[in-house]
């Protein structure tokens, strides 16, 4: 095996198609700081953009010199210079908006957030639609491309953990929940778990079972279930890994130091990697591992200067771009979110009956 001195690590994609015109739905953070700073880091053209609030997609617009800025989205899903309509909604009004596009001749690809819906029933709907209109539909798993975790994937395919045998990621840190979730019965697992389990799913496989307890997290005043979450996870190749977010993180109260993070590990017969994703704190995401086949033992640290925020997100359209110029499957399917969301919804069910809860249990 390739020494891990020489080794070449690629923790960000190389932009391959840029060409296809992209319509921006959504001015608020997620979009006016990282989808539309991504894009022009990448030279990815936005022709148009649209929001609730008019007012603040001319702001955005006139940040990013967007040249068109629509009143409503469903303006903006009719224009024929939209080749890929960027979705930054609501769960629960996207699908409305998924639909639009579909039925739209000129639109090529549509980009949703996660969660894809509200309810894997209507999750399983779009995937359908989505096969019967002939377009490309792909869902905002940013976190695959996030620089650590895309390198902890190349060491695992390469063997150089060996037998991957237990896997932890580990979160104490306070998001700021959207204002549209009070209206949900759903919190932390549909909305933030959703990272993380993707990613297992992205370096293991889906798993065979699901163990989800919960409490509520008392800085959280709106009424949830859902507020700390630990999710315990079997693999059918034997690897074991626990997803904890703990949105609590402690007390933040005036002059309280702030220890919030984001870690992960992986131990496997030959290795071990472990790393931190670089939110909350805005530094780049890290990783260092040693392996008895690749390291002699001892531990290596590949560095990069890209971030999780913004330019994770360069992958996430990079690769709906080269889907629609090549023919060629997305990295991020429907498809496969669906599984994520079925995920998901075996972990409600684990928390609703207090049991394990095996994953051919929820028909996808």
């Amino acid at each position: 095996m390739e020494s891990a001195t020489a080794r070449k690590f690629a923790p960000d994609v190389t932009v391959r198609e840029s060409g296809y015109r992209i319509g921006a739905i959504g001015a608020g953070m997620i979009m006016a700081d990282v989808h539309l700073e991504a894009y022009r880091l990448a030279g990815f053209p936005v022709v148009a953009i649209a929001s609730r609030t008019p007012a603040n997609a001319a702001a955005v617009a006139e940040r990013y010199g967007i040249p068109t800025v629509h009143q409503t989205p469903l303006e903006l899903i009719e224009d024929p210079e939209v080749d890929i309509v960027d979705i930054a909604f609501p769960p629960d009004q996207q699908p409305a908006l998924i639909r639009a596009a579909l039925a739209q001749h000129h639109v090529k690809g549509i980009l949703a957030q996660k969660p894809l819906a509200l309810t894997l029933e209507e999750a399983i709907a779009l995937r359908e639609e989505a096969a019967a209109a002939g377009k490309i539909l792909s869902v905002n798993q940013n976190m695959r491309f996030d620089q650590s975790i895309r390198v902890l994937k190349q060491i695992i395919d390469a063997g150089e953990l060996g037998e991957v045998v237990f896997a932890t990621i580990n979160m104490h840190a306070i998001p700021h929940w959207q204002g549209f979730l009070e209206g949900y019965d759903r919190l932390t697992l549909a909305n933030m778990s959703v990272h993380h389990l993707d990613a297992l799913r992205y370096l293991f496989g889906d798993p065979e079972e699901i163990t989800t307890v919960t409490r509520t997290d008392p800085r959280t005043t709106f009424a949830h279930e859902d507020g700390i979450v630990v999710s315990t996870l079997r693999f059918p190749s034997g690897v074991l890994a626990i997803s904890t977010e703990d949105v609590w993180s402690g007390p933040r109260h005036e002059g309280f130091d702030s220890d919030q993070s984001i870690t992960w590990r992986v131990e496997g017969t030959q290795g071990v990697a472990k790393g931190t994703i670089g939110w909350p704190t805005g530094d780049p995401s890290t990783l260092t591992y040693a392996s008895s086949l690749s390291t002699d033992g001892k531990w290596v640290t590949p560095e990069w200067d890209t971030h999780w925020f913004p330019h994770a997100f360069i992958g996430v359209m990079e690769q709906l771009q080269y889907t629609i110029a090549t023919g060629t499957a997305p990295e991020l399917t429907v498809a496969d979110n669906v599984r994520t969301i079925a995920l998901i919804e075996a972990g409600y069910l684990s928390i609703r009956e207090n049991r394990p809860v095996r994953l051919d249990e929820i028909p996808v």
